[in-house]
């Protein structure tokens, strides 16, 4: 959580309270009676694209609505409502462009049908990791192009929430030649699974409720879900015991939270401070849960359900970029603004790249050689 944000909404909250407390008599004698907070409150409905209380994904955007209640002594008031309460989870960007609802929680690239652009402020394949696309938004001039692009359709966007890197799928057969991919029929998402057909398997859109039934029937062969945490509460491994990580297509899936520019810009502007610092908080706490219940869950899938750990090969890593690379080109150039979107994501993942050569893959890979675990 940025600290002067943070310090600059505890500050209006304490002068809140202060000036509750001096409206006393000030010859009143006897203890103070309790300070009351008289100002009215500002009531806010979220919509979000998961189900109510969804582990991990649905769960930030609850924390994001609890943590502007705490910061803002109750005054700022969001009722969060799952998928399917309100509107349908793919409706909820269009709820709230139009004002039918205040604010939204999900993943951007949902929206790709509205601008392919909104891909690249949740994930692209062979992308930015969690921390290099907090840092663009932050610090690279991400949060002002994504400011843009969101305005077009009246709407201001944030940083809420971020899995890590997700895992590349459970598979019902080894995946051990590019030809293996060639007729799979995989449950993948977005620029994933224009990959995929690209490498000659077929792309099949389910939503989360649908996929282990498909699997089960063999409608399909392989899924990708999230990571250990997710994948193991949906039982995949009973199904499909082939379990290969990393995933190319997700490598830091952030999650967003779109709020109406009307009501944003009709809050006061210690609550615009205090939902910014909401956000924040929810996305650090989101990327701390799911790197501890990955690591919890991963050990129950491998040493409670025997699920084999596998990676892809070194030549079908150098297809997959070279394949993700031109579709990922291919939605940068949509247009003038999708262009500068991408050039400026490029620049990002550059420098992320320059700094990760010698930080933490490098010390990961030592720990491992002198621990010997």
């Amino acid at each position: 959580m940025d600290r002067r944000t943070f310090l600059s909404g505890a500050s209006i909250a304490a002068a809140t309270v202060a000036t509750a407390c001096g409206a006393q008599d000030s010859q009143t004698s006897g203890p103070a009676a309790p300070a009351v907070n008289r100002r009215r409150t500002r009531q806010l409905r979220m919509v979000t694209t998961w189900p109510a209380n969804f582990p991990g994904l649905g769960t930030a955007a609850d924390r994001v609505a609890q943590f502007c209640n705490e910061m803002s002594g109750g005054t700022l008031d969001i009722r969060v409502y799952g998928a399917g309460e309100i509107v349908g989870a793919f409706e909820v960007f269009d709820a709230v462009s139009t004002g039918a609802a205040d604010m939204y929680h999900a993943a951007e690239y949902y929206w790709q049908g509205k601008h392919p652009a909104f891909n690249f402020f949740t994930a692209v394949p062979l992308g930015m990791t969690a921390t290099e696309i907090m840092a663009w938004c932050e610090f690279g001039g991400g949060q002002e192009l994504w400011e843009e692009l969101a305005g077009q359709f009246g709407i201001i966007s944030f940083q809420a929430g971020n899995s890590g890197l997700q895992m590349g799928g459970w598979f019902k057969r080894e995946i051990n030649t590019l030809e293996d991919f060639r007729g799979l029929r995989m449950r993948i998402p977005g620029l994933g699974g224009t990959v995929l057909r690209e490498l000659g398997g077929a792309a099949v859109a389910l939503s989360g409720s649908e996929i282990y039934p498909a699997l089960q029937s063999g409608t399909i062969d392989a899924t990708e879900w999230v990571g250990p945490w997710n994948d193991l509460a949906f039982g995949f491994y009973r199904e499909a015991p082939y379990y290969y990580g990393p995933g190319f297509h997700e490598p830091g899936s952030a999650l967003g939270v779109g709020i109406n520019r009307g009501v944003w810009d009709s809050l006061e502007s210690d609550h615009q401070a205090i939902l910014r610092a909401a956000c924040r908080a929810a996305n650090n706490q989101s990327l701390a849960e799911f790197a501890h219940q990955n690591a919890v869950a991963l050990r129950v899938l491998v040493e409670d359900h025997g699920v084999e750990l596998r990676r892809f090969s070194d030549e079908m890593w150098m297809r997959i970029a070279e394949i993700s690379e031109q579709v990922v080109a291919d939605v940068g150039n949509h247009d003038a603004l999708g262009r500068r979107i991408y050039e400026s994501y490029l620049e990002g993942r550059r420098r992320g790249r320059e700094w990760g050569r010698i930080s933490e893959p490098d010390y990961f890979m030592q720990r491992e050689r002198v621990l010997g675990e």
